[in-house]
């Protein structure tokens, strides 16, 4: 028998099912497919997926939707990984039946084509087992009787013998789309959450000294009371003592000064060690589990690179790369050496022992309670190892999160989401026009990319100073923090965001007086903070469930360049966000906003009511709409549309 069946363009799918596609656990995933064949047959098919290492496959039909285009769902259950794919085959008796009810409309002759229904019935019957058996054989029984053509139409075009006819089917010419697809379930942190990153040491009162863990403990209430649910810290290991680097980055630390704490290792351990100055393990576990007491989870930085002092550079010099001399290389990015830092050979000849290593420690930390790893430079790493490394933990334990801090090339960066990591850092930070923010977003949430690709919007980093908040004071910060906040269902900042730290080394984008190289401690209540801005939108995010969705946004037309108005809304529209953000934080602007009321749930020709979900103001919007926005004052509204809306226009 020939192939009649073809099933082509499945989704979700990374490229051809090389790699697994991403959607939250605990909430259906849909499936379309093209599925058709040569001639005007019937065709049927499902989806089918199981857990991965199961044996057997759960099914769930796929309904046509048009042009030979195929929908359905299935429900993802915990995290983890699942596989599926879809099969499609020729409903013969729906075809038959469909050729007789014409016939039977045109009056033709159907004694034979009577005797063809009967006998797929009747071999439906010999497949069939107790109540379906006898609800078939009486079926049967009445076809076989003199009847005219009416009634045997009414009764084979019944919904109970379609029913049985579908659910007996043999599926003659089955076809299953291959090769299966896969997708991970993902916990809902790793799709939504307000990240907070800081410095522990900078916690302290006394900027001669290091805060302790405790010490900076004290401060998580206050984080909690802001609304933030990741804290994602520094790396909290030893600190080396060779070439230790000091303030401003300079080439020898003074006596006293803390070093880096991305140079890792010292006299105290490595990898799985706290600084000494921090505190003890038994410290760490304290603020972890006070952490998850507020309701916030620990992120940790993980980053595979080691200072002289490591343990593992007299343990296993095999690790680290070599020059001609014998010595180690340390990390440059010529012209500039970062002696304080020796990069590890990912070519090593111990592949088996370094990776092994290196699985220990992630691991070391989530059985300490930390689920959560921000990964510094991974592109600089093998993308085969980021694979094989986060597969493994996730086989162990896939509540684990891995964020990448990868600014570099797009497939760089979009090949390291496909490996495995469950959320990237972006070029949101540099996105700043209408146009370039319209046409990343698109690309995030309308391409290939929303299958795998999951953003985290940081609007700072201890590295990135971008340029649009060093010289454009509290109103940048203001309304790229409402941009964050909305547009991505993760955000982050780096602490001094608050204070609109802005000093900047010159011509570069990064902070004069780093973080990285000294304590800093901060008044985060000093006046003009941004911590009422800051708790109201990540009120406003867990208030309004179309915020925690990526690829709902829908940009509509302002007649202004520096305005920009979105919307995220659920699918059934019950809850509808608008945001309007105006771009440029020296001038006030106004615009004309053209909304499509049927995006948002509007009946045509109403007026509705909006409420600015930050400072209360009520406002009633239409279809062609005008808003003002200075960013001495409000650079920003974001509005809820209200459920009961008003009179027609």
């Amino acid at each position: 028998m020939h192939q009649h069946i073809l099933i082509e363009a499945v989704t979700p799918s990374v490229d051809g099912g090389r790699y697994f596609a991403k959607s939250l656990a605990g909430e259906p995933l849909v499936v379309e497919a093209d599925i058709f064949r040569d001639g005007h047959a019937v065709v049927r098919a499902v989806v089918k997926w199981r857990r991965r290492g199961d044996q057997r496959f759960e099914e769930a039909p796929l309904e046509h939707v048009s042009n030979d285009r195929f929908r359905g769902t299935f429900p993802l259950g915990a995290p983890g990984h699942y596989q599926f794919t879809v099969e499609g085959w020729t409903d013969v008796f729906a075809s038959w039946l469909a050729d007789f009810t014409k016939k039977v409309a045109a009056s033709r002759p159907i004694e034979l084509d009577l005797r063809e229904g009967l006998a797929l019935i009747a071999g439906a019957h010999d497949r069939a087992s107790g109540a379906d058996r006898g609800a078939l054989a009486e079926i049967v029984a009445r076809l076989g009787e003199p009847i005219s053509a009416e009634d045997a139409w009414e009764l084979l075009s019944s919904d109970l013998l379609a029913e049985l006819m579908r659910r007996l089917d043999p599926r003659e010419d089955a076809k299953v789309f291959e090769p299966f697809l896969g997708v991970f379930a993902l916990p809902r942190r790793a799709l939504v959450g307000a990240w907070y990153e800081y410095f522990p040491r900078s916690e302290s009162k006394d900027p001669s000294r290091g805060a302790t863990l405790h010490e900076a403990e004290q401060r998580l209430p206050r984080l909690a009371e802001l609304g933030f649910d990741v804290l994602y810290l520094a790396p909290v290991h030893p600190i080396g003592i060779t070439h230790r680097k000091g303030k401003n980055d300079a080439a020898e630390a003074l006596p006293g000064e803390p070093g880096c704490p991305w140079a890792i290792g010292g006299p105290a351990g490595g990898h799985t060690e706290i600084e000494p100055a921090l505190g003890t393990l038994e410290d760490f576990d304290h603020f972890v589990a006070t952490a998850h007491e507020l309701g916030m989870q620990i992120a940790l930085d993980f980053a595979i690179q080691c200072s002289p002092d490591h343990p593992w550079v007299k343990e296993h010099p095999e690790w680290f790369e070599h020059r001609a001399d014998g010595s180690i290389r340390c990390a440059e990015n010529p012209p500039n050496e970062y002696p304080d830092v020796y990069r590890i050979d990912f070519d090593t000849d111990d592949r088996v022992g370094l990776y092994g290593e290196l699985y220990r420690v992630v691991m070391f930390w989530v059985h300490r309670g930390v689920t959560i790893f921000r990964v510094d430079n991974p592109h600089t790493k093998p993308v085969a190892f980021w694979e094989w490394l986060i597969a493994k933990v996730h086989g162990e334990n896939p509540e684990v999160v891995f964020l990448a801090e990868a600014f570099t090339r797009p497939k760089m960066m979009k090949v390291l989401a496909k490996a495995g990591f469950t959320q990237s850092y972006t070029y949101f930070t540099w996105r700043n026009t209408k146009r370039e923010l319209e046409e990343y977003l698109t690309e995030l949430t309308q391409t290939e990319m929303r299958h795998y690709f999951i953003p985290n919007f940081f609007a700072n980093t201890h590295d990135v100073l971008p340029e649009i908040l060093q010289k454009g004071g509290r109103p940048a910060f203001q309304s790229r923090l409402v941009l964050a906040a909305t547009l991505a269902p993760s955000y982050g900042i780096y602490s001094g965001y608050e204070l609109c730290e802005n000093a900047a080394l010159e011509g570069k984008e990064e902070y004069a007086f780093s973080e990285k190289f000294e304590i800093k401690p901060r008044d985060y209540e000093a006046p003009g903070n941004l911590n009422g801005l800051i708790a109201d939108l990540n009120r406003i995010r867990r208030a309004n469930p179309a915020l925690s969705q990526l690829c709902n946004v829908r940009f509509f037309k302002t007649d202004d360049e520096h305005v920009i108005f979105y919307a995220k809304s659920t699918a059934d529209k019950s809850n509808v966000v608008l945001c309007a953000v105006n771009l440029d934080p020296f001038s006030a602007h106004h615009a004309h906003v053209e909304i499509p009321l049927d995006e948002i749930g509007v009946p045509p020709g109403t007026e509705f009511a909006v409420t600015d979900l930050i400072s209360g103001a009520r406002y009633t919007f239409r279809e062609k709409t005008f808003v003002r926005l200075d960013p001495a004052t409000v650079p920003a509204h974001v509005l809820l549309v209200e459920k009961n809306h008003g009179r027609e226009q």
